[in-house]
């Protein structure tokens, strides 16, 4: 099974080129160990999990991600990538199918997203707001509909330099997700934007709108939301390391 992954991993040139992305940020950063961790919490991996798979000690992984151990080498490196992406294919390319979209798509894309994940099982619209202690403020008849993943985004990076159809990568591996806006002041622009997402792709979008920041929700947004028929939700969590933590934690 894994030699046949490991072909998969080499014949795939969408794989082949995630692959050299995630080395390349691990190796270009100026805190190599923080960027191995941003990634193995993206595919949800523990360090004891990553360990067991590349065939080293927990205490490896944990002393490279706190900058106990020196940066580390290239051989290294690569093997902790592709156990990142041979054990995402091997639990059905969960994690890679919304990376293919982010990743491959324009770099204004990728500076915009700050995370993304898709969900193994379903978690309902309550269940998910209760987690990342946010408000249903619209769509309350939506509370038990399940959502499949979600994508946080800086709001103001993808209004403003984001190409309208770089958009519907943005969506992953499935459009029964939430969608989430951080540096948001009063929620008119994501709203409209959403709505211009649907215009263009032919009536999809998100599942679920989020807004991170906002303390009063613009009553064009509001209006938007209630016409449109999406359910709309404002996240009470101050700073974004802390929300996205939390979107983290969801199991």
């Amino acid at each position: 099974m894994i030699k046949m992954a490991e072909e998969n991993l080499m014949s795939d040139p969408a794989i082949r080129e995630i692959f050299s992305k995630i080395a390349g940020e691990i190796i270009m950063s100026d805190n190599p160990g923080a960027e191995m961790k941003k990634w193995r919490e993206k595919f949800n991996l523990t360090q004891v999990e990553l360990a067991q798979i590349m065939g080293v000690s927990a205490s490896v992984i944990s002393d490279y991600e706190s900058g106990r151990r020196k940066s580390p080498g290239a051989r290294f490196i690569r093997k902790f990538v592709k156990s990142l992406v041979l054990k995402d294919m091997e639990r059905g390319g969960i994690v890679l199918s919304g990376l293919r979209r982010i990743l491959l798509g324009s770099d204004l894309l990728r500076e915009a997203v700050l995370d993304m994940r898709e969900f193994s099982i379903p978690i309902s619209i309550a269940r998910f707001c209760e987690a990342i202690e946010a408000d249903l403020i619209v769509g309350h008849a939506f509370s038990a509909t399940p959502l499949l993943g979600y994508t946080v985004v800086d709001s103001v990076k993808l209004v403003l330099d984001v190409p309208s159809y770089d958009y519907i990568k943005l969506y992953g591996a499935t459009t029964q997700r939430a969608a989430i806006f951080t540096r948001v002041a009063y929620g008119r622009s994501p709203l409209v934007a959403v709505k211009s997402m649907q215009a263009g792709m032919g009536g999809l979008r998100p599942a679920l709108v989020v807004l991170h920041g906002v303390k009063k929700v613009d009553e064009l947004g509001l209006e938007i939301a209630k016409r449109e028929n999406i359910p709309l939700a404002v996240s009470r969590i101050e700073g974004i390391d802390a929300l996205i933590e939390k979107l983290r934690n969801i199991k």
